[in-house]
């Protein structure tokens, strides 16, 4: 009989029950991957009574935390509950009581990921956390060991699924962003509350952890220069696309000069680039490798068996550093210190989306406020609106942020003009 590695799971929602199902049904391949049968033996619930899709067979549901935390057969812990705070305090309790930890709780890692990995190490536990980013997606373990011999200079990723169903029902079925939205809370991909997802702090908290493997460095949230989607009209994805855009909801993180620069926001993707494929609630992640070049991540952002695979793939890999004796290892050792890069050095083309009065002169005058910042022109239309306005879009040439900030300062000065939207554009 092979040796049991006993699991203790808190939470045993959508994520959780897809954890037990996976155990279950890939029982016999797990096991001869790690040497060991690894059993459940005990869930925490919010409510005992309450109806689940799974039966709870061979294994005890629990409403007190300590039950699962501190039984001394249980080696791993599973967290797969969510929160922050709560979180937080199951996991530094079973990291100190010398319990391995897998978790796919993205906002807890982001926040407190530097003092849990340390925490894991003076325990000599492992900490592994797959599915915080890109839900099945194994993105991070992909920049830990497979790109580890080369030097990662930028990662761009579309790792929000609730904003990129809703950008590709706008652009493709032409819906407003009340539709869109209303659409994805309909089909659970959108919460009730959905200011993390629209607003883009869910895709900023990601990006700061992929911006820790990607380049050792420990970026605050705060930092993170983060814009979500609420105010992108059709007008704008119409335009776009007239341009040969398509726009979406990207993190960026780039390695400029031993400093890292990361933002969240709406950008427009050139329709070649492999990013502006990605729809509906997929994710992916694109990364560009000093040495590699190149290189996609694509698939299932969210949902029970995509994110189950990656918090079980997590604790296969405790299970074999358990059975080698090499528990404690931190996941990621890379550390750089953690530089921003100035204003001045951050480069990108902008989109810009202004209303205008339909005068002689006023063009000249929108001219001189960009030529004086020293950004140039690549793509102008002129689109009359009524008598009086007009609707002047422009494509910039790469300029650094603190020239378009110059630029945007101009145009709100000037009472014949009104900036309505400004996106980054990422070039292909």
């Amino acid at each position: 009989m092979k040796a049991k590695l006993q699991v203790g799971v808190l939470g045993f929602g959508t994520v959780g029950s897809g954890v037990i199902r996976i155990l279950k049904e890939h029982q016999e391949k797990i096991s001869q991957v790690t040497g060991y049968d690894i059993t459940v033996k005990k869930v925490l619930v919010r409510d005992l009574e309450k109806n689940r899709r799974y039966e709870a067979e061979g294994f005890t549901l629990t409403t007190e935390p300590k039950d699962v935390l501190d039984d001394p057969e249980i080696a791993v812990i599973v967290e797969v509950m969510g929160s922050i705070t709560t979180a937080h305090h199951y996991i530094l309790h079973a990291l100190k009581a010398g319990k391995s930890v897998v978790t796919a709780n993205k906002d807890l890692i982001a926040i407190h990921g530097d003092e849990l990995v340390a925490v894991a190490q003076e325990n000599h536990c492992d900490l592994f956390y797959e599915a915080s980013v890109a839900g099945g997606i194994p993105i991070l373990r992909t920049i830990v060991n497979s790109l580890a011999a080369d030097r990662i200079k930028k990662v761009l990723g579309i790792v929000n699924g609730t904003t990129n169903y809703m950008l590709t029902q706008m652009t493709a079925s032409n819906k407003s962003y009340e539709e869109a939205l209303q659409e994805a809370q309909d089909l659970g991909f959108a919460e009730a509350d959905p200011t993390s997802d629209v607003d883009g702090i869910d895709a900023a908290r990601k990006m700061v952890i992929l911006t820790r493997l990607a380049f050792g460095m420990n970026v605050n949230l705060d930092d993170v220069k983060t814009k979500g989607i609420r105010g992108i009209s059709q007008k704008d994805i119409a335009i776009a696309s007239q341009l040969g855009y398509r726009v979406k909801l990207v993190g960026q993180a780039e390695e400029i000069d031993n400093t890292v620069d990361v933002a969240v926001g709406p950008v427009l993707l050139p329709k070649a680039h492999p990013l502006s494929g990605v729809s509906d609630e997929n994710n992916a992640v694109f990364v560009t490798g000093a040495a590699v070049g190149e290189t996609m991540f694509y698939g299932p952002g969210a949902g029970e068996m995509p994110t189950a695979t990656s918090v079980v793939s997590d604790l296969i890999t405790v299970a074999k550093n358990t059975k080698l004796g090499t528990i404690g290892n931190v996941f990621n050792r890379f550390v750089h210190e953690t530089k921003y890069t100035p204003a001045e050095k951050v480069f990108s083309k902008y989109y810009f989306r202004m209303q205008m009065n339909d005068k002689t002169g006023t063009f000249l005058k929108l001219t001189k406020i960009f030529a004086d910042a020293g950004v140039s022109f690549d793509k102008i239309l002129q689109e009359p609106n009524d008598k009086h306005t007009a609707t002047v879009v422009i494509i910039s040439h790469a300029a650094s942020r603190n020239q378009i900030d110059e630029a945007v300062r101009g145009v709100n000065a000037e009472p014949e003009m009104r900036l309505i939207t400004q996106y980054a554009v990422v070039e292909g």
